[in-house]
């Protein structure tokens, strides 16, 4: 059990070390932008402060496949639990039940003891 909990232990740790990191690193380097943009926007006011300019918005970003197929398995999951909501289960059971009754009747009947005693 030392080992597991240590190597658990231990990839937990680095992990988490990888991830803040990380997150670190992303949000240095969008504060950078936004000041990069700052700094453009304030020069071209500066040479040019008759021209009205509004700055570049922040990069949308398009779906891509990985996206796509997200969305697409969202609806197919969404329409699977639609069905079995609107399912009325009763009905279902009877239709089960009068389909095993007719099976066990033609069994009963093909096998030659068709009388009741």
């Amino acid at each position: 059990m030392g080992f597991t909990a240590g190597f658990i232990g231990g990839l937990t740790l680095t992990s988490s070390a990888l991830y803040l990191s990380a997150l670190i690193h992303q949000r240095n380097r969008l504060q950078q932008s936004l000041s990069l943009r700052q700094s453009a926007h304030l020069l071209k006011q500066i040479y040019d402060p008759d021209r009205l300019y509004t700055p570049p918005s922040m990069r949308e970003r398009t779906a891509g496949v990985e996206d796509l197929a997200k969305d697409r398995w969202n609806r197919e999951v969404a329409r699977a639990v639609r069905r079995v909501q609107e399912t009325d289960w009763r009905e279902v059971g009877r239709g089960v039940e009068e389909a095993a009754w007719g099976a066990w009747e033609r069994v009963r009947k093909s096998s030659g003891g068709g009388g009741d005693k």
